[in-house]
């Protein structure tokens, strides 16, 4: 294929847009007598200054030709009419054009000489100081200093927006960082992985067994297992994954291994025998949560008959919730103890229990807080319970900052600034990671009730740790688990084929069923297009609610059904192009005004706010959560943002910078629909990698819908997911470290 690389040289005319976080810039170049619209990223970018800029000419949708750059290199000005262009553009701060005129008429085509090598003869120009001298070639200095940066950088392959974040951070000392350790760039800068470091060391000669690499390459391999739910690994499985990431021996691990335990970088272990290895932080992390969780452990309430006939009392009042006897225990276990487990599946009546709960605290004039991982989750606790609910993060008061590239997350409520209350309920357990557990106990002081509920068998957190579950195996605290479906919920297919699933039973797969429906089909192309008749035309009128609530869920990202093709074809027929949709293309798709779509990374610091009537604004507030859901209301071009509505009404301006964050959501995979539940489930499924299709992620998925769940695809595929109770192992040890607190066994 011929190389369609074109190269065009000019003076920057005008910006157009800039964004200062990563450098994207749009901006027009002056060539000769033609005018060329150019975008790219750009560590900085003045008007005047003069360019030669490596790229291909594209047609955008709105806007027709445009110049993509894919890089540039900065030209000196070759004549006087270039220089007054440049100094009387503004980029060197204290000159305008009139000065840049005295500037050029003094010293003509020898200007950028003077400055740069007798910088004092400057103010020979009226209105120059000696001191004002100084501080133009000082500038002058600095820009120069910054490109000559950039053109080292691009020689380890650096991209120019990288760069940018790479010189802001270091400054002059970039140089002497790259030839020495370059790994640091993977410690102290935000997005930069070991992979990243790894490459641009390998660029600039770092021998593969240099020590730096190789501790660097540990903490990778420990950083990969964390996302993968892991605390910690096994020191033998340790060596085989970084010495095949890294290409050299087993022993030159172990070596660097030992280095990196004295310098308390890691922590080392034994478990049942064999050495596991943590870094640093996920070890305290896990010991400082089972010492909070065993302080919480105090007994409030020492008589039991005392608690009874309490409950008793509030009861006797209210006769509106009717218990049975485990959810009556689960109440007394909650009134007697400073911490109280409650788990169950769905139909099990956990939410009755709960506000059984609190009708008993209320009574007792007790303060309560409630929250959930998820906006969802904390919405349907709020309308099952009366009681106003958060997420976890609100809950806490979550900011943020940002210093030296890094984004630092802080939590106001914590061990000096507690929460003040005197119950605290959270649900959805199963979705809570070790690092929040730790931030929810820190902010919880002994003497408040603290209760978890959640359902166990579903998928575990996305971040690392197995915390309801390790909390229950420990055996170590109070804990209740419902087990009687209830009349109402047995009528439900969808409530008992979740726990038949659950229990490795198969079930009917039919279309008789007023809940629980499923089509036979081979075809993915046929399943696609019965999902679009399901969401556009049957289902809205058959549960009650709008097509944009009907959620189809995808085991996969990839393949013929999975999120992203899906996406890609719903968005053709569920929101067609059309004159009065703006559009905005982003990677290898677009956006579409009217679009679903799904937050997909935590943003702490993005500006909400909810409009009232003629848009103005009556709440605001910031931050924006993995998995929150939204639709697309405006895409500004000229501004280079789009306007999205989120739930409760929080509408966001996002830049084209943070489009990254954002996902099609017609379809999202099963794990992103944890903590939410939706009116109708769509479920369709041919084949995919058996470590993938397991028991669990089925269950969690059909738990998700609340008056349908319809399954496509081969009725296999579906039993061999019932049969697949295998789940993706996660080594962690919250349950050992709680034993060793309370004197049992532990790693």
């Amino acid at each position: 294929m011929p190389d369609t690389t074109e190269s065009v040289r000019g003076i920057v005319d005008h910006i157009i847009f800039r964004n200062e976080e990563n450098g994207y810039t749009v901006f027009v170049l002056g060539a000769g007598d033609k005018e060329l619209t150019c975008v790219g990223s750009f560590q900085s970018m003045d008007p005047g200054e003069s360019i030669e800029v490596f790229g291909r000419t594209v047609s955008h949708v709105s806007y027709g030709e445009q110049f993509k750059v894919e890089r540039f290199e900065y030209c000196e000005p070759e004549n006087a009419e270039a220089i007054l262009r440049y100094l009387g553009s503004g980029a060197i701060k204290g000159i305008g054009m009139a000065m840049a005129k005295r500037i050029v008429k003094r010293f003509g085509d020898d200007t950028l000489r003077v400055i740069e090598e007798e910088p004092e003869r400057l103010s020979e120009v009226k209105g120059i100081s000696m001191r004002k001298a100084r501080d133009i070639a000082k500038q002058t200095d600095e820009k120069r200093a910054e490109r000559k940066a950039m053109v080292f950088l691009s020689g380890y392959g650096v991209s120019l927006a990288l760069g940018v974040r790479i010189y802001r951070k270091y400054g002059e000392e970039v140089y002497k960082i790259l030839k020495e350790n370059p790994y640091r760039l993977a410690e102290e800068i935000e997005g930069v992985g070991f992979k990243t470091a790894d490459a641009i060391a390998v660029r600039g000669g770092i021998e593969l067994d240099s020590q730096y690499r190789i501790r660097c390459g540990i903490l990778y391999v420990l950083g990969l297992a964390a996302g993968e739910g892991s605390v910690y690994l096994p020191e033998e499985e340790l060596f085989v994954r970084s010495a095949r990431l890294l290409g050299v021996l087993p022993e030159a691990v172990e070596y660097e291994l030992g280095n990196l335990a004295i310098e308390r970088k890691v922590i080392l272990k034994e478990k049942e025998g064999v050495r596991i290895v943590y870094e640093a932080r996920f070890y305290y992390v896990e010991l400082g949560t089972a010492r909070m969780l065993t302080d919480l452990n105090v007994r409030i309430t020492a008589e039991e008959d005392d608690t009874k006939a309490r409950i008793s009392r509030v009861f006797k009042r209210d006769s509106e919730i009717t218990l049975s006897d485990e959810q009556q225990e689960a109440v007394a276990c909650a009134m007697r103890n400073g911490l109280f487990i409650m788990t169950g599946g769905p139909g099990t009546g956990k939410t009755t229990t709960i506000n059984a709960m609190l009708r008993c605290f209320e009574a007792e004039k007790l303060s309560i807080l409630l929250a959930a991982p998820t906006g969802r989750a904390a919405r349907r606790m709020t309308e099952t319970t009366g009681f106003e609910a958060s997420t976890i993060h609100r809950l806490l008061e979550i900011s943020s900052s940002v210093e030296d590239e890094r984004e630092h997350l802080r939590f106001e409520r914590n061990s000096e600034n507690p929460l003040e209350a005197d119950v605290v309920i959270v649900d959805e357990m199963s979705m809570v990671d070790i690092f929040l557990m730790h931030a929810l106990l820190s902010a919880i002081p002994v003497g408040t009730r603290l209760i978890l509920v959640g359902d166990m068998d579903q998928l575990p957190s996305v971040g690392p740790g197995a915390v309801l579950r390790d909390i229950i195996e420990s055996g170590a605290f109070p804990a209740v688990r419902l087990g009687r479906i209830f009349r109402q919920a047995a009528e439900s297919d969808i409530v008992m084929n979740a726990h038949r699933i659950n229990k490795g039973e198969q079930i009917k797969l039919t279309n008789k069923s007023r809940d629980f429906l499923y089509l036979k089909r081979e075809d993915p192309n046929l399943i696609i297009s019965n999902c679009i008749e399901l969401i556009r035309d049957r289902l809205p009128g058959y549960v009650d609610a709008r097509p944009f609530d009907i959620q189809v869920l995808a085991p996969m990202k990839k393949g013929l059904l999975g999120v992203a093709r899906l996406n890609r074809i719903l968005q053709e027929y569920l929101n067609p192009p059309s004159d009065r949709k703006a559009e905005k293309l982003y990677g290898d798709g677009k956006f579409r005004s009217g679009d679903k779509v799904m937050q997909v990374k935590n943003n702490y610091q993005i500006p909400w706010e909810i409009r009232g009537r003629h848009g103005a604004t009556v709440r605001e507030g910031s931050g924006i959560f993995n998995g929150d859901t939204g639709i697309i209301r405006e895409i500004n071009d000229p501004g280079a943002y789009m306007t999205i509505e989120f739930d409760e009404g929080r509408f966001v301006d996002y830049p084209y910078g943070n489009l990254d964050e954002l996902e099609l959501a017609y379809a999202v995979t099963i794990h992103k629909s944890q903590g939410s539940e939706y009116p109708a489930v769509i479920l369709p499924l041919l084949t995919g990698p058996r470590m993938l299709l397991t028991r669990n992620l089925l269950y969690t998925a059909v738990t998700r819908a609340r008056k349908c769940v319809m399954l496509l695809g081969k009725e296999e595929a579906f039993r061999d997911m019932i049969e697949n109770e295998s789940e993706l192992h996660r080594y962690t040890s919250l349950k050992d470290r709680i034993l060793e607190l309370q004197g049992g066994e532990g790693a």
